[in-house]
């Protein structure tokens, strides 16, 4: 970032930090790293490989979960008690150990400021605390919003979402900074809180680097539709699915009772349901192409056996594949290699607009392979609407999907598969500008850290 080793240091609350493949871990890895050019950075983190070197070291602290008794609880389908007993997430259980190693870190290195990336939102607990502790000044990253509709649009209890509501509004009091990757979260959240307060609200959004998604030489003669991440529509598959017991509509019908519902999100969206049944039309329309269109999702954590059965419950077995999670550096260049990325959000039912924007966009962009985003009114829909290469859909719109995929599976069948040139958005994806941005955040509050 070019301007020389600062003295005072950071340090940084990240639970999920690298090796992880969740969107906090690489976004905080990638900040971290250039943070890390300017100034001293000790990351505390519960993530399996710690690291040393330069300006950036790791203390890996472990939990202390209870592991045994809440699989034990999940084992018996008692998942629930633990969404309403457990709160905000289960990594509350990693705060005391946390707060512990940061005191020490502090007297060990006397940092200048303290700067936390949630998820979890525990997370910002362990930041709060040792910023009283210490009198350092705070930041708090928030990946997403513990309010966000999206993201949250049902709660365990009414109780719950006022608790949720309550704890990020405290993280707005108790922070000198707090960061938000959506401008639509920020807006809301900042609506709330008195006019003194408005001015700690920043907008530093995910990035990604050209550098990690180079082309990559087109793979067969297949047409290979990509999917990275987690689908969260699976189980809703499986629930619609007639052919399910009575004992299992009970327990569907106990897992629902008393929540809280701020929104109607139709979650077959957020799964291969409706893309799928466009590749069978499309290859019910080109028959030639069976077996050669097909969907392949990287990087799903849900188990096998409820895949199978959502997958079988909409006849989409044949062109849909599942793998599960992937390291990073592999996920890079299978989406550089895809001939067709798919994004999708689940579908919002009362019309309203969205304001999650998914880390997957960014990551998108940054390679030359056309988009197909199936997804609602609202933020992300809106970043995409003038970026080149990308098409735009409705999350339920089946037909258009088709549409797609057949004018691009026959470009690339003819031998002209289609590219695009988006090296206009390198220097808006990279992440040395949204490290730029997130320093900027870090001096404006640090008189130490200049």
């Amino acid at each position: 970032m070019g301007e020389g080793r600062r003295q005072g240091g950071l340090l940084c609350i990240a639970q999920s930090f690298r090796p992880d493949t969740t969107p906090t871990a690489i976004r905080a890895g990638k900040l971290i790293d250039e943070l890390s050019a300017q100034w001293p950075i000790t990351v505390i983190t519960e993530s399996r490989a710690a690291h040393r070197g330069g300006g950036l070291r790791t203390e890996v602290v472990r939990s202390r979960r209870p592991r045994r008794l809440l699989a034990a609880l999940r084992r018996l389908r008692m998942a629930k008690l633990l969404e309403l007993l457990v709160w905000p997430d289960d990594s509350i259980f990693w705060v005391l150990p946390a707060i512990l190693a940061g005191r020490r870190v502090i007297r060990e290195q006397a940092p200048s400021a303290i700067v936390v990336f949630m998820m979890p939102y525990s997370s910002g607990l362990v930041g709060i605390a040792l910023s009283k502790l210490a009198g350092l000044p705070l930041i708090l990253n928030l990946d997403d919003s513990p309010t966000c509709t999206d993201m949250h649009p049902t709660f365990p209890t009414r109780l719950h979402f006022r608790l949720a509501t309550a704890l990020e509004d405290r993280y707005a009091r108790y922070a000198d900074a707090i960061i938000y990757v959506s401008a639509t979260n920020l807006d809301a959240v900042r609506s709330r809180q008195p006019g003194d307060l408005h001015e700690k609200f920043h907008l530093v959004r995910y990035g990604a680097d050209h550098a990690d998604f180079r082309p990559q030489p087109t793979r067969g003669g297949d047409f290979e539709i990509a999917y990275v991440g987690a689908m969260s529509g699976w189980w809703t598959l499986v629930e619609q699915d007639s052919s399910q017991g009575w004992l299992k509509q009970i327990y569907a019908a106990w897992s629902r009772l008393g929540r809280y519902e701020r929104t109607t999100l139709d979650q077959r969206t957020s799964s291969p349901a409706i893309i799928g049944q466009a590749i069978l039309h499309t290859i019910a329309e080109h028959p030639t192409w069976a077996g050669r269109v097909k969907l392949t999702i990287y990087g799903n954590p849900y188990p096998a056996s409820v895949v199978a059965s959502a997958l079988a419950s909409r006849g989409i077995e044949g062109v849909v594949t599942v793998h599960g999670p992937l390291p990073h550096e592999e996920v890079t260049r299978i989406v550089a290699g895809a001939d067709l990325l798919f994004l999708t959000l689940p579908s919002r039912l009362d019309g309203s607009r969205g304001g999650r924007i998914s880390a997957k966009t960014y990551e998108y962009l940054a390679t030359d392979r056309p988009v197909l985003a199936a997804v609602p009114q609202g933020e992300n829909r809106d970043y995409l609407l003038d970026k080149p290469g990308a098409s735009l859909v409705e999350p339920h719109d089946a037909q258009r999907m088709n549409e797609v995929i057949v004018e691009l599976a026959a470009a690339k069948f003819a031998g002209s598969p289609r590219t695009f040139d988006r090296a206009q958005l390198r220097d808006q994806l990279s992440y040395e500008t949204r490290a730029a941005e997130f320093a900027a955040v870090v001096r404006l509050v640090s008189k130490g850290v200049t």
